[in-house]
């Protein structure tokens, strides 16, 4: 039985852009999926399809158990959307702004001050319920917008990079909630760049590149499927790089990786503590200082370039589909699903 939120086979072109290669994404009820990939990879398209804002060329969608393009206003009603950037109205304050959500969703204005009093409480915002949005902080747009998704408390959610910019401790913050959310039963679709954050949120996770799903799983499956361990090493002096990384080479168990301003080398170690035994005495025998070594196991960012090549914060080139993303928050899947996006 498909889950809260379906994908088949969805394929969205845009001119010679493949935007999306047959995505296949199923999310069981009250779960969280991580969307993975850099930018430009197809994770926003893959949104704004589910969410009704664009209708794919081949492939079919369900979401709450109905046909995004048969039933595009019921499922407008079923979910929250908080996309890649804070869609609140400067103008007005944070009840105000609230407020009108809940009148696009057709809740009585008693209705509409009752929750938006709620969720100001809960997002700690009630304080600065009645300034107008200009004068919010980042983290307090980010924190509006989320609120704005949840007006009328949506089955599902879809949030795409929701906390991108944001500080730490705001980010945390938004942790918090989406852990609660999830608690509480609903079903969330997260894309995000930030490796942490899908380790740290997501049950399930899926990595897309180019189009495509390339690999599924839990975070600990991901990691699984580069190798085992892996050994790294902070080398004191930047001349002594060259002789490490030879070291390294030759007693790993594959491509050391450097990171050239914190002088970070790395390389998979099959052997675990054994090996990194067998690095330290080389490393002492050839003169070479170390400000750090250890060993740990892979993480996603190592699942990544491992996969694709590249890192996660990649740069899109201009104009290609999935990357700056114009998608507003909860308001939008309120509004007319549009035929066309454009990019």
């Amino acid at each position: 039985m498909p889950g809260a939120i379906y994908a088949e086979g969805l394929v969205k072109t845009f001119g010679d852009v493949r935007a999306l290669d047959g995505v296949d994404i199923d999310v069981p009820e009250g779960t969280v999926l991580g969307l993975l990939g850099p930018n430009g990879a197809g994770k926003t398209t893959t949104v704004r399809v589910l969410t009704t804002l664009m209708q794919p060329d081949s492939g079919r969608a369900e979401v709450a158990g109905l046909d995004v393009l048969k039933y595009p206003n019921e499922v407008r009603r079923s979910i929250g959307l908080s996309g890649q950037f804070a869609a609140v109205d400067e103008y007005l304050t944070g009840r105000e702004n609230l407020q009108m959500v809940g009148q696009l969703y057709q809740l009585s204005s008693r209705d509409a001050k009752r929750r938006a009093a709620e969720l100001l409480e809960r997002f700690n915002l009630a304080e600065a319920a009645d300034r107008t949005a200009k004068t919010y902080s980042g983290g307090m747009r980010r924190r509006l917008d989320l609120a704005a998704a949840l007006v009328v408390s949506p089955p599902v959610m879809f949030m795409d990079e929701p906390t991108t910019g944001l500080d730490p401790r705001n980010r945390q913050q938004l942790w918090e909630v989406i852990q609660e959310l999830v608690a509480g039963g609903t079903t969330l679709l997260l894309t995000t760049q930030y490796l942490e954050e899908a380790d740290h949120l997501a049950d399930t996770i899926a990595v897309v590149d180019h189009g495509k799903v390339i690999a599924r799983g839990t975070s600990d499956q991901l990691k699984d499927q580069t190798g085992g361990d892996v050994v790294e090493v902070v080398v004191h002096d930047r001349e002594h790089i060259g002789t490490a990384e030879e070291v390294l080479r030759r007693l790993g168990d594959g491509e050391t990786t450097l990171v050239e301003h914190t002088r970070k080398l790395s390389v998979p170690a099959a052997g675990g503590a054994k090996l990194l035994a067998e690095v330290i005495r080389e490393l002492d025998s050839r003169g070479i200082e170390i400000d750090d070594i250890g060993l740990r196991r892979p993480t996603l960012d190592d699942v990544f370039i491992s996969l694709t090549g590249h890192a996660t914060e990649e740069a899109a080139p201009a104009g290609t589909a999935g990357g700056t993303d114009t998608t507003g928050g909860a308001a939008a899947s309120a509004a007319p699903a549009k035929n066309e996006e454009s990019q």
